[in-house]
């Protein structure tokens, strides 16, 4: 054993070893429980930095910890290798294809990961840009065709005319493009979309039983679904047989209706808009366009619209009305319609001011009386009916279900439950994604492609130019092709699916990665699924987790699957941050992976990942906290060389311990077994776990030192030395590999047991008790363990310090803690 820590002499050995071996890999069936243990596939965009990291080293730790529980764990890797910045870069650097720039990226990224020591079943390895996936979300789109949840329509989309793309929402960012920076737009367009909204109410009934998901991440998944209970008002629109429903969960201030407002988004917008005021509207969009659409409706902003040149008749009272179009209206809620009520909404009483609209109060507060024209905020409180016909006097409360009654006799509206979740719109006008498998013959209209004709795949020769048009458009070769109904002549989609796609559905692939003539195998996913473990960033805490949610759930009711959710526990991990900000390549505050590994080994990096903080909080990278985190490994080692040698022959049954000092460490190692797999288990707090281990190396430190070494319990050292190097291989793989070799282990530690606590250990001779007086501590006693109260306290009140502050004082009363401590009360303590 070499005297100083080296990590380059054993690490790249330890990888090869296991690599040649196939360690990693994962039997589909085993006599073993299974653990499914997963984390989020990263998008190929380049070289990893040590945030990216982060997640990969997490998972690690619980895939290595599980297998030496006793578990047959799946622990696969992949790549969310299809997206807009694949393209963007072959575009910007003039010859070099989506392909090959993505594959390029994922040859380095696997060998980053491999030089972490992470423990993936490469056997199971999958990119999504790979015609053998894709052809699976080419059927999957058929399969949702066929059952109805897979439409056109048209719509108003974020259009980014530099990408030549639709953005989803979360890709506007201060109404640009969050990829190029170009001013986005809003543009109606025929859409494909996947049906989401059919399952709104499963998936927020399912939330109910994802008891292992972080309650934060819970919350924002019911928001973004958003049920909310109301009545559905048919409006009619004035010299017209149109009529257009608006959803308010405010039946009560119908009479209150002072104008209709629209979101931007709304089909309605062009449908309603005069031609005199067509100019002033699309003026009006354009301003629009450049507004964020979170901060337009943010509590606070600045209201705008325009007047359509169109009025609607209030049902309720026959007024006539004008619509507007609003910014603070989100086409995504209800009917993308509003019945404004400015005396009882504030945002519609800011817009009424702002556009000197009337103000009609229809609630008023018990015992006091409101002036509209005095109002300088909406009244929304509860309070009587006023101005509201035959409900005038009622509470508005209470008068909600006569209302709700008079509207359904009336034939003018209905109560109903909305969702705030919208459907899921799929299409792209890009090329680097999977192809729509869809073609349109002008007699049999748009048919499916049949399953044995998939993939659909993308024309390898094209060629990208600085426009952004995707190259499918024009490609013949691609375009032109037969319809597999008639046979004639027809054209194909040139739209391609959205990547949250790819990555809703990627878990089930891993089971069956190279299977070809189906998706998967149902009993074999059935037997793995659902995941066990999920790990990854709060930032797909919404749209990627819900979708996931919505493609297993309609595969059960396709019955292809038998469990309606995929991941029944799920981490969310927090970013490493530099000098304050988040880590990229434009801010500079980088800091590599292998620069790292090269000054001070995989191991140091990995366990200094883990111990800067609580995983699922953000942290700052430290340089010199690294420095800490090498020196405890060099203490491990250390330690080691002392006495290594001396215990490889030695059997280990049953350990006895005799002297102060043997118990002590005995003691200490099965605290820390405890603390340890506390920590690992139950709450992934890796810091404190390392923070154990850091104890039981001082305490084997101090034993080592003062005890002379013809005296050392060789036994015991041996019971040390085994369990230490089984509890950090998880987070130390190397280090732990190349000591248990040592020891005299032929085979790889991770075949070894996890320690057991032995709750003997944990016994103590004497326990150190904390006295205090008037809540100041002046003293420790020692005492039996099994010492009865009454003998503590007279110990305590007898201890010759103490006695000094007590003494001639009238004592109050003395308190025991059991186990803790004394507090002896004096007259005069408050």
């Amino acid at each position: 054993m070499e005297k100083e820590y080296n990590p380059g002499s054993f690490e790249q050995k330890w990888r090869k070893k296991w690599e040649d071996e196939g360690i990693f890999k994962t039997p589909q069936y085993s006599e073993k429980e299974k653990f499914y243990n997963l984390i989020m596939f990263p998008y190929p965009s380049g070289t990893l930095h040590v945030g990216h990291v982060k997640n990969y080293v997490i998972g690690d730790v619980i895939a290595r910890y599980k297998r030496m529980k006793g578990f047959n764990v799946l622990h696969p890797f992949g790549y969310d290798s299809f997206g807009l910045p694949a393209e963007n870069a072959a575009i910007k650097n003039g010859n070099i294809h989506p392909e090959t720039w993505t594959y390029k990226n994922i040859d380095i990224i696997r060998n980053q990961i491999k030089n972490l020591g992470i423990s993936y079943d490469w056997d199971r390895e999958i990119m999504t840009c790979s015609e053998d996936y894709y052809k699976w979300t080419q059927w999957l789109f058929v399969k949702f065709y066929e059952k109805g949840l897979a439409y056109k329509k048209k719509a108003a989309v974020n259009w980014c005319p530099s990408c030549n793309t639709v953005l989803a929402n979360e890709q506007v960012v201060s109404g640009k493009c969050e990829r190029c920076g170009t001013e986005v737009e809003m543009k109606q367009l025929e859409q494909w979309y996947f049906k989401i909204t059919d399952y709104a109410e499963k998936l927020l009934q399912g939330i109910e039983k994802l008891d292992g998901w972080p309650e934060n991440v819970k919350t924002m998944q019911k928001n973004w679904i958003g049920k909310s209970y109301g009545a559905e008002v048919e409006f009619k629109i004035e010299n017209s047989n149109e009529t257009f429903k608006v959803f308010t969960t405010r039946p009560d201030t119908l009479f209150g209706v002072t104008f209709m407002a629209l979101a931007p988004e709304s089909p309605l917008v062009e449908t309603l808009t005069t031609k005199e005021q067509k100019e002033e509207v699309k003026n009006f969009m354009n301003r629009l366009s450049q507004q964020d659409k979170f901060k337009r409706i943010a509590e606070g902003a600045k209201k705008d619209g325009v007047f359509t040149g169109s009025y609607a008749i209030n049902p309720v009272n026959g007024e006539k009305i004008p619509i507007y179009v609003a910014n603070y209206i989100l086409f995504e809620y209800g009917t993308g319609a509003i019945m404004a009520v400015p005396a009882h909404d504030q945002r519609d009483f800011e817009f009424a001011k702002e556009f000197d609209l009337p103000i009609r109060v229809v609630i008023l507060p018990e015992g006091k009386d409101l002036n509209a024209k005095e109002m300088t905020e909406a009244h929304v409180a509860e309070g009587i009916m006023l101005n509201s016909g035959k409900f005038n006097g009622m509470k508005n409360k209470e008068a909600l279900k006569e209302i709700a009654k008079w509207l359904e006799e009336e034939k003018i509206g209905k109560m109903t439950t909305q969702y705030k979740l919208r459907d899921w719109l799929i299409s792209r006008q890009r090329y680097w994604g999977a192809p729509i498998p869809i073609v349109y013959c002008e007699k049999c209209g748009a048919v499916p492609v049949p399953e044995k004709d998939l993939p659909v795949k993308l024309p390898k020769n094209v060629e990208f130019d600085e426009t952004g048009k995707s190259p499918l458009v024009g490609n013949k070769e691609f375009v032109e092709t037969t319809c597999p109904v008639c046979g004639g002549k027809a054209k194909r989609e040139v739209d391609t699916m959205d990547t949250f796609v790819d990555s809703s559905w990627y878990y089930l692939r891993y089971i069956n990665p190279k299977m070809t003539d189906k998706i998967f195998d149902k009993k074999d996913v059935n037997n793995w699924l659902p995941v066990d473990q999920y790990i990854g960033g709060v930032e797909h805490a919404i749209l990627h987790l819900l979708y996931s949610r919505f493609i297993t759930k309609v595969l059960n009711d396709m019955e292809l699957i038998d469990f309606d959710e995929p991941f029944t526990k799920l981490f969310t991990q927090g970013m490493i941050y530099k000098d304050g900000a988040k880590m990229s390549k434009s801010k500079g505050n980088v800091v590599s992976p292998e620069d790292i590994i090269k000054k001070y080994g995989t191991d140091a990096l990995r366990t200094y990942i883990l111990f800067i903080g609580p995983p699922e909080k953000d942290a700052e990278w430290n340089d010199s906290g690294i420095d800490g985190i090498y020196r405890f490994l060099n203490r491990v080692w250390n330690n080691y060389v002392k006495f290594i040698e001396k215990i490889r022959d030695i059997e280990l049954n049953t350990v006895e311990v005799k002297t102060k000092e043997e118990k002590n460490l005995r003691r200490k190692l099965h605290q820390m077994i405890e603390k340890i797999t506390r920590d690992i288990e139950g709450s992934f707090q890796f810091n404190t776990a390392i923070s154990g281990m850091m104890e039981i190396t001082n305490e084997l430190s101090h034993y080592l030192k003062n005890v002379k070494e013809e005296s050392w319990n060789l036994k015991l050292l041996k019971e040390v030395g085994r369990d230490f190097a089984i509890m950090i291989s998880p987070i130390a793989p190397h280090l732990s590999e190349e000591l248990w070799s040592l020891m005299g282990n032929n085979e790889t530690i991770l075949k070894a047991e996890w320690p057991k606590v032995d709750k003997k250990a944990l016994e103590v001779d004497e326990l150190k008790i904390i006295v205090q007086v008037n809540g100041k501590v002046r003293n420790t006693i020692m005492i039996s363990p099994d010492e009865k109260e009454d003998k503590v306290k007279e110990i305590a009140l007898n201890d010759e310090r103490v006695k000094k502050f007590i003494e001639g004082k009238n004592i109050v009363k003395v308190i025991y803690v059991p186990k803790k401590l004394v507090s002896i009360v004096i007259k005069g303590d408050k």
